[in-house]
């Protein structure tokens, strides 16, 4: 297998599909001028532009085989590997995009990327996306971060505060209204219950919300619970939910907490 990597590769690809075409272009104009002879029952012209079109069409599809043979990619064991993660690294570098990598997702903010091999695809937080041209995926998601975002932090907020409900309820009496911290893997459990939700909600998606949740101003329920993500001495050990942020720092979250507090007036 080459060393080239996928923009190396549909680069040359690319070259070879315009040769391709310009024989292409040139056996349709063979084959309208035997057409026309025909038609007009020129007999000179009709052996001329059937023999040029005979050697056209055989040159094109020598062309198709010459750019059938320069693809040496295993593409499936590429895109599984970390080679095309870096690839991609690289091409939003060169490009002035911020992309940085953490558990095997790409991230860009505020999309994961995480690259399906068997797809010959990525997925784009829940969207897949067939063209993994490093240089077009690249501005493809420049375009993306142009338009504004999905995330809904009042939504997000309340059905966190509906399981912090569930599970801190179950620890006793009034624990909601004083601060209990629950920690947040508990909530991404209960959120994931169903079969096969964990895959379509991936734990590395639900610590991105938490952060998006976190950096906004959307911080009390409609009930007037107040949220907050205490820290914990333990969260080296008590394996923490991370995500890298759009400056590339690497955040960690813990738990979650709600405390009733009476808005004041102004």
């Amino acid at each position: 297998m080459t060393n080239s990597g996928l923009e190396d590769l549909f680069s040359n690809m690319e070259r070879e599909a315009h040769a391709a075409l310009k024989i292409a272009a040139a056996a349709i104009s063979a084959l309208r001028k035997f057409h026309s002879a025909a038609q007009l029952g020129n007999l000179k012209d009709l052996r001329k532009n059937i023999d040029f079109a005979d050697q056209t069409v055989m040159q094109l599809k020598e062309q198709i085989e010459k750019a059938r043979a320069s693809w040496t990619l295993n593409d499936e064991e590429y895109l599984a590997g970390h080679a095309a993660a870096l690839e991609f690294l690289n091409a939003a570098e060169e490009a002035g995009l911020k992309m940085f990598e953490l558990d095997e997702r790409l991230y860009c903010h505020p999309f994961l990327i995480r690259t399906l091999p068997e797809e010959g695809a990525v997925l784009i937080d829940k969207s897949l996306e067939k063209r993994i041209r490093p240089s077009f995926l690249i501005k493809y998601l420049k375009q993306l971060q142009e338009k504004p975002s999905k995330f809904k932090p009042e939504t997000f907020l309340e059905c966190l505060f509906e399981c912090y409900e569930v599970l801190s309820a179950a620890r006793g009496k009034g624990t909601t209204r004083n601060g209990t911290v629950v920690k947040l893997k508990e909530i991404y459990r209960l959120l994931t219950l169903l079969p096969g939700q964990n895959k379509n909600y991936s734990i590395q998606e639900f610590a991105r919300d938490i952060y998006l949740l976190d950096k906004s101003l959307v911080n009390r329920t409609k009930k007037g619970f107040k949220v907050q993500f205490p820290a914990d001495t333990g969260t080296k050990t008590k394996n923490p939910l991370s995500v890298i942020t759009e400056d590339g720092i690497e955040k960690i979250y813990y738990g979650i907490s709600f405390s009733y507090q009476q808005e004041t007036a102004t």
